[in-house]
């Protein structure tokens, strides 16, 4: 079964992660490496302009039949 993955997320509202500031939304991909997901993810989580306690990104896979 071949697998997508996306690197999703943004700024939250509050530290509950329960829903996003709107127009911060995020979603980038696909990779067809989880590997290059991972590094994508830790460049949006890592970076300097990411100061905010309340940035959030995960990595969400799509299975393809």
């Amino acid at each position: 079964m071949t697998r997508l993955y996306w690197v999703v997320g943004g700024e939250y509202e509050g530290p509950d992660f329960r829903a996003l500031v709107p127009g911060t939304e995020k979603m980038v991909g696909p990779f067809e490496d989880e590997r290059k997901a991972r590094n994508e993810w830790i460049r949006l989580t890592y970076c300097p302009s990411t100061s905010s306690a309340t940035t959030r990104y995960s990595i969400a896979a799509e299975a393809l039949h």
